[in-house]
């Protein structure tokens, strides 16, 4: 099932077609992926990385996709022929209990989910211990988020091109307009007459990369001509995903339970949705978290009995 199927069965469920109704979808679809990737570990959804320790920084930066990690290995060489030492997941307190001086360095044994760096709200990051006395490689199996199967999210944007007689000011969540999508919302700054600064706030859906943005006059202080600017990236262009390919009805009943919250349905219709999404997510669990994890030594693991 991809995204127009999704979309339009969700519309075909609930026997509405309203154009409000219709803008609100990728966020219903949205809300129930992250239910349910919250809810079951799928390990076809973990993946590696590597990277690299700083010296005398007890910090790592995490992926930008990064949902909860599995382990975590410092390796004393290089990836290719070095020992991989894997580290003890611990809880901060107690990395800080252990090593509360600067100088406690060498090659770490531990390491926790720090939190969002103080420069940087949205990027989480880990604490290690004791903090590293050189580079060593990193390997981090972790879950990850995969791209939403909403289709063509507006990601980032090119050159702008300012246009003239604008009304200088910062104008927020204006509508852009143009392209083969729709829903895209921008904070727009005006400098000197010209549009200088785009921030997409919303991307939308159904744009694709090379479609030309504007908006119109009346948003962006009432006055002025000819902004445009190109998108430069959009997010799954194709509309398809994991659970749109290997288990869709969960992915669909989680979404009208969400679509049918905002419609303020009766309630018995609501514990009808919900039940096919407790069924559904009954079944996905019987998968990520039995049949996957069959032969699965790790401890403290959680492992779902197959019946």
């Amino acid at each position: 099932m991809n995204y127009t199927e999704l979309s339009n069965a969700i519309q075909a469920y609930t026997e509405n077609t309203e154009a409000s109704f219709i803008a609100e979808i990728p966020v219903f679809v949205q809300q129930a992926e992250q239910r349910i990737y919250n809810t079951v570990q799928f390990p076809s959804l973990r993946k590696n990385v590597t990277g690299a320790t700083t010296a005398n920084n007890k910090y790592l930066a995490c992926p930008s996709d990064f949902l909860a990690s599995y382990s975590m290995a410092v390796v004393d060489g290089t990836l290719a022929t070095g020992t991989y030492e894997y580290l003890l997941n611990k809880d901060v307190n107690y990395i800080r209990q252990a090593y509360p001086q600067a100088n406690d360095t060498g090659i770490p044994k531990y390491y926790a989910l720090f939190g969002a760096q103080s420069n940087d709200a949205n990027e989480l990051s880990f604490i290690l211990g004791p903090t590293p006395d050189a580079v060593y490689p990193v390997e981090l199996h972790y879950y990850y988020y995969p791209s939403s199967i909403v289709q063509g999210i507006v990601t980032s944007v090119g050159a702008i091109t300012g246009g003239s007689g604008y009304t200088t000011g910062t104008y927020f969540n204006v509508p852009l307009t143009g392209g083969s999508g729709s829903g895209a919302l921008a904070t727009i700054t005006v400098a000197g007459g010209a549009v200088t600064v785009v921030t997409i706030t919303n991307g939308g859906i159904f744009y694709v990369v090379g479609n030309t943005l504007s908006a119109a006059a009346a948003n962006i202080g009432g006055t002025g001509t000819s902004f445009s600017v190109p998108i430069s990236a959009v997010s799954n262009a194709n509309g398809t995903s994991w659970l749109g390919d290997n288990f869709d009805s969960v992915l669909l009943y989680g979404s009208l339970v969400e679509a049918y919250t905002y419609m303020k349905g009766e309630a018995d219709i609501m514990a009808f949705y919900n039940t096919k999404y407790q069924e559904a997510l009954g079944l996905a669990k019987r998968l990520g978290d039995g049949m996957e994890r069959q032969d699965a030594y790790r401890s403290g693991q959680y492992r779902q009995k197959v019946t």
